[in-house]
């Protein structure tokens, strides 16, 4: 078993564990971006993955039978942001971007992609007038995310009232262009119906043909995909939900099998877990 703290605190992720370390030719590991394998920043273009995050995967991935990043981020953004390209041990390594609407796969270095909405683009547009007609809240800006918009309230006066006062005119303007609302920590994200990480994760492990499947993450983005790892659990595929944790996001913490201390937990768990595989 892995041996250093913590460990699972649930029955089935103790079981997810053990189905892990018993076939890990048969295991996916599956974890977020930003705030499980890099820190959150102020300025999402600033993020960057943890030091020890790249090292951590290279040692786990020729183990198992694939290791993927699941991210709201353009595909190819997390490819540069996390330095997966061209890292011997990621050779097999797959990102998921846009919530699955992009894929990576390292074997290639391609990113295949499917049809933007046609929202995305009217949001954009409309959306500078939209904020400006809201309210004044400085430091609210926007992130352009191509298959998505971000409003973020992080560097506002009042990061929790500016997030609180656009949630629901939003989430209206979202709905006129066909689009929906995903919130997340001091974020506004308005992006197609449909994407999702649960939904990524399950194509993805139905894919793979997975016999167990363990997946981290730190947002209310990442509650799909505790959602399909628990539903692929009652199924009967082994599986275990890691935090990065956060008080921020109290839903998650309730979920999960196990809860480690940020991106820096996050990497020495999955360096523990690399050696505990390896040991056998």
């Amino acid at each position: 078993m892995v041996s250093s703290h913590p460990h699972p605190t649930t029955p089935a992720g103790r079981d997810g564990l053990a189905a892990l370390l018993a076939r890990p030719s048969k295991a996916v590991v599956a974890l977020d971006f930003d705030g499980t394998l890099a820190e959150i920043v102020p300025d999402p273009e600033q993020a960057r993955a943890h030091p020890g995050a790249v090292p951590a995967l290279a040692a786990l991935a020729p183990q198992v039978a694939s290791v993927a990043v699941v991210t709201g981020r353009p595909a190819g953004v997390a490819v540069r942001y996390g330095g997966f390209a061209g890292v011997p041990g990621l050779e097999h390594l797959v990102v998921l971007g846009h919530y699955g609407a992009e894929r990576w796969d390292a074997v290639t270095g391609t990113v295949k992609a499917a049809a933007p909405h046609p929202g995305v683009a009217s949001v954009r547009a409309e959306l500078p007038g939209f904020l400006d007609r809201a309210g004044a809240w400085p430091g609210v800006w926007i992130e352009e995310k191509g298959r998505a918009v971000a409003v973020h309230t992080r560097r506002a006066q009042d990061p929790e009232g500016a997030f609180e006062a656009l949630r629901g005119p939003l989430g209206d303007l979202a709905v006129a262009h066909g689009l929906v609302l995903e919130p997340g920590r001091m974020v506004l994200e308005l992006r197609p119906p449909g994407m999702d990480k649960g939904k990524a994760l399950a194509e993805y492990v139905r894919e793979v043909g997975a016999g167990s499947v363990l997946y981290a993450g730190d947002d209310l983005g990442d509650l799909p995909a505790f959602a399909a790892v628990e539903k692929l659990r009652s199924d009967g595929t082994p599986g275990v939900l890691v935090c990065s944790g956060s008080m921020e996001v109290p839903e998650l913490t309730e979920r999960a099998d196990l809860s480690v201390a940020g991106p820096a937990g996050v990497v020495e768990f999955l360096t523990e877990l690399a050696r505990a595989v390896r040991e056998g």
